[in-house]
């Protein structure tokens, strides 16, 4: 099958570009920029030599794109992909986009958390967090594809709010993130100088992903969820780790826990469960699309602490937005993502 990507030279594209090389099932037919048309895509990134040399088209060319594609990948910032979706609808591709665009169902709060106006209300675009939405993936003519924070929160407390096992009003997450979160454009926030050997918060009580988390969240639970959502920026290059507390219901057991997550992720492949006392690490899953999850109950206070790490690009962008193709299509879920996590 053929797959182009739109917006190849950032981070989340060029990720796409690595994992797709060793996918048993996909050519590459097109791959765009707007800086860069007509130039190789290795003069970008000479780490793709002998993976591949191909010129970078402009998106003058989308009909022939999106005619000539099975599947088209959209990894553009927010605001760039309702035209796309819209001509897409009547094309032979399936788009899958890795922005903000279609995550959320209510337009409404998209254009107050994204301040830009929805331009296709009409998409019924699929929410592809894969683990939990499977059958209506497979479906899909139009997916969102995650955000990166919101993959690794949403998974962490999915199985303690779908069994009812926390008091959802008292959760509060924190996350972090390495820089790539922020894209490869220039800002002087992401600078070297800036990073390294600094951390911080930022988006405090404010960040764009607090709704997407809220809005699955309240869908695992069946009524409305209101939570804190506070990120960081780490001094690495990728990585997202997310701790998660909440309060737990009156008589749970740490037994209740574990059969939760246990029910839910026994089965997933990309999903490690670490159990209670684990505690994962960025770097466990550097490279890879595994979550891994871990947890721990502080009987003095009685409250359930969940903690989960992913690579922000893989499983947290790239990665999830493979395995969505893959279920898509009805090609083997791990299709071009067994690769081990990259130690050390």
């Amino acid at each position: 099958m053929k797959a182009s990507i739109i917006g190849a030279t950032g981070y989340t594209g060029v990720e796409l570009l690595r994992l797709l090389s060793g996918h048993p099932d996909v050519e590459i037919a097109y791959i765009t920029s707007e800086s860069q048309t007509g130039a190789d895509i290795m003069d970008s990134y000479p780490h793709l030599r002998r993976f591949y040399s191909q010129a970078l088209v402009s998106m003058d060319k989308m009909d022939a794109i999106l005619a000539e594609s099975d599947v088209v990948f959209v990894a553009l910032p927010h605001g760039h992909a309702m035209e796309v979706g819209k001509r897409a609808r009547n094309a032979k591709a399936r788009l899958i986009d890795l922005g903000a665009d279609y995550r959320l169902r209510d337009t409404a709060v998209y254009e107050t958390w994204y301040k830009v106006a929805h331009t296709d209300r009409d998409a019924q675009a699929v929410y592809g967090l894969t683990e939990l939405n499977r059958e209506a993936v497979k479906a899909a003519k139009i997916l969102a594809n995650p955000g990166c924070y919101t993959t690794a929160s949403i998974l962490a407390l999915t199985p303690l709010v779908a069994e009812k096992l926390i008091d959802t009003t008292t959760i509060v997450i924190d996350a972090k993130s390495g820089a790539t979160g922020a894209g490869r454009g220039l800002k002087i926030g992401s600078l070297f100088c800036e990073v390294s050997e600094n951390f911080q918060a930022y988006g405090v009580a404010s960040h764009r992903h607090t709704p997407e988390i809220e809005q699955e969240l309240s869908k695992a639970a069946g009524a409305a969820i209101t939570l804190i959502f506070t990120p960081h920026l780490l001094p690495i290059g990728r990585g997202i780790l997310t701790t998660s507390y909440a309060k737990l219901k009156t008589g749970v057991t740490a037994q209740d826990v574990q059969e939760a997550y246990e029910k839910m992720y026994g089965g997933e492949f990309f999903i490690r469960l670490l159990g209670q006392g684990g505690c994962p690490a960025t770097k466990n899953v550097r490279g890879s699309n595994f979550v891994d999850i871990g947890w721990q109950l502080d009987p003095r206070t009685g409250r359930v602490i969940v903690m989960s790490a992913i690579d922000n690009l893989v499983k947290g962008a790239a990665g999830q937005a493979v395995q969505n193709m893959n279920v898509m299509f009805g090609l083997p879920e791990t299709a071009g993502l067994t690769q081990m996590p990259l130690y050390p």
